[in-house]
């Protein structure tokens, strides 16, 4: 998406945080919530793994799957061999919601990751209270200082934070708040066109001890090739996916390509 389209999201999505119940009562809600699941230890081992992404719609696609029903995509997503689902909970944009997630969260054994336009450390106490194992925080959307407070929110509540980066900069500061999940997201946010050659520039600078995940613009079994040569440990997908008219065939032939060696 572009600057012109990213600035009113995070505007709205500023607009809803300010409008979140107490933190006192979304702790209690998340102190009920199930335990968290591990997205790194899903995501670590031989061959790339699979983040299975669901969303209605996205200002870039457009309208992707008018009917989505959470429970099935995530059981579908599983099916496939997703080692974890993603599930976007904006609104405006992309048609998600909370209920979106907590419907898949019920659904899988996978690690399910909140993918939203983080602004405020609040709404991560929400994702858990939500049941969500993970969340994205967008290294464009926040101050070094407020990336480096939502990680150490996201700690504490016991949930694992996927940190998308766009650029050399990005990257500079996602490394030197501390975090682990680097996510290299191929979209150009100027014109909405994907390269696969962002995440082969990135990823040689990510250090040895953090996790790569390459995100946008992945197609097909070829493209995972690609990304293994340039030493990324993971993917996620989500547009292909979602206008895939067989789910689980089009992930099993994503997740067979990761395994290669």
């Amino acid at each position: 998406m572009s600057a012109g389209v990213l600035d009113p999201i995070l505007r709205r999505s500023r607009e809803r945080a300010d409008r979140l119940p107490s933190r006192a009562e979304l702790e209690r809600l998340a102190a009920r919530a199930a335990a968290p699941r591990s997205l790194l230890a899903a995501l670590t081992g031989d061959g790339i793994s699979i983040i299975a992404e669901m969303k209605r719609r996205s200002p870039s696609g457009g309208l992707l799957r008018a009917h989505l029903d959470p429970a099935v995509a995530a059981r579908e997503f599983e099916a496939g061999g997703a080692a974890a689902i993603s599930v976007l909970t904006e609104p405006d944009s992309f048609g998600g919601s909370l209920d979106d997630l907590e419907q898949a969260r019920l659904a899988t054994t996978r690690p399910v990751v909140r993918k939203d336009f983080v602004v405020d450390p609040l709404q991560l106490v929400e994702a858990r209270a939500a049941g969500a194992d993970a969340v994205l925080l967008i290294v464009r959307a926040l101050s070094p200082a407020l990336l480096r407070t939502c990680l150490e929110e996201a700690a504490g509540l016991g949930l694992e934070a996927l940190v998308e980066v766009h650029d050399e900069g990005d990257l500079e500061v996602a490394v030197a708040q501390g975090a682990r999940l680097i996510g290299i997201n191929n979209r150009d946010l100027d014109r909405l066109t994907t390269d696969l050659a962002t995440t082969e520039r990135l990823a040689p600078l990510v250090p040895d001890d953090r996790l790569v995940v390459s995100e946008s613009g992945i197609r097909g079994p070829a493209d995972l090739r690609r990304l293994r040569a340039c030493g990324v440990q993971a993917i996620l997908v989500g547009e292909t996916l979602m206008r895939a008219g067989d789910v689980r065939a089009a992930l099993a032939a994503l997740t067979e390509a990761g395994e290669e060696r």
